[in-house]
């Protein structure tokens, strides 16, 4: 029998716990040629602006061992050009949207929720809380508690009962904890976590960073005992929270990591970028990894690690941790 992956999560209801990771496949297109984009969880679309953007100079992206540095700036339509353009085809194709969002105030914040809310089609909303605050010299709203908590509050205060919002949190923190618990109060229905990892990279030929903006975002292998380690922790302090973990995910049995650390889904990132039916893939890797352990249902393992040993009635196959 195949393990049902179906998950639901308050008004939130999807086939599969595999996602994309907001950045890595923009609005879908890029992957339908070579995954149908219906049969995974959702797409979380490249974060999307009031106003259009041209985003960051060449060069944006670099490779690191075990990993990817990034620097885009936002690039993106603008809500408007999303709305006439990106979402209807994403619904064409029997996809779920799930929308990130950012801006520089929380007031932009709001008013993309309320454009979204606006829309039929929209799944879910992912707050982006790694973008700089203008009223804060450009700190990032998730490093503040406060601030991250004003930027949910815009967006579950603009949003429709009905969409769920994700807040998306950084690993740059002393205490992610504090952060995650001031999204949930403000009223955000789950957290995302992790965001990437601050880095930076130096050519060697040109001698100068690899990157035009200096430093940018680590993503990939590298990060993901990272997210791992987030995850963990707030599912332990907010064990009620829905969590989509992502960092680092390229198997189904990375994907089983995160689910037994406590996520309820989990995003897919990096990876497509070399292998842009990944989704797909870790997909069935995931099923085959419930199977293989007797799990007849995904839910079922989601935080299982927390749990005393024995605990979740299935014993691992005898070559799952070689």
């Amino acid at each position: 029998m195949p393990a049902d992956l179906r998950t639901r999560i308050g008004h939130l209801d999807v086939p599969s716990p595999i996602l994309t990771a907001s950045g890595c496949a923009g609005s879908g297109r890029e992957l339908a040629q070579f995954t149908d984009v219906a049969r995974i969880g959702a797409v979380i679309t490249k974060s999307v602006t009031l106003e259009p953007r041209a985003g960051n100079p060449a060069p944006r992206i670099a490779e690191t061992p075990s990993g990817l540095l990034s620097s885009p700036g936002l690039q993106g339509p603008g809500i408007d050009g999303f709305l006439q353009r990106d979402l209807p085809w994403l619904l064409s194709r029997g996809a779920r949207a799930v929308v990130s969002v950012a801006g520089h105030s929380a007031s932009e914040y709001g008013e993309l929720a309320s454009r979204l809310s606006d829309a039929a089609g929209v799944t879910a909303i992912e707050v982006n809380l790694g973008c700089p605050d203008a009223s804060a010299a450009g700190r990032p709203f998730a490093l503040d508690p406060a601030a991250a908590g004003q930027v949910v509050a815009a967006v579950r205060g603009s949003a429709r009962y009905d969409i769920p919002v994700f807040a998306k949190l950084s690993p740059e923190v002393t205490d992610i904890v504090a952060v995650a618990r001031a999204c949930a109060s403000a009223g955000a229905d789950g957290l995302s976590m992790i965001n990437t990892v601050p880095g930076m990279a130096i050519d060697p030929v040109t001698l100068r960073p690899a990157l035009a903006g200096l430093a940018g975002g680590l993503s990939g292998p590298a990060i993901r005992p990272v997210a791992v380690r987030c995850v963990w922790q707030v599912r332990e302090a907010l064990p009620d929270v829905p969590i989509i973990g992502a960092g680092g995910v390229r198997t189904g049995r990375d994907a089983l990591e995160l689910l037994l650390a406590g996520a309820a889904l989990v995003a897919v990132g990096t990876v497509l970028f070399h292998d842009p039916s990944a989704c797909s893939r870790i997909q069935r890797e995931l099923e085959e990894e419930l199977v293989a352990r007797g799990v007849d249902r995904v839910s079922d393992i989601v935080g299982g690690a927390h749990q005393p040993a024995g605990a979740l009635g299935y014993v691992a196959p005898r070559h799952s941790w070689v």
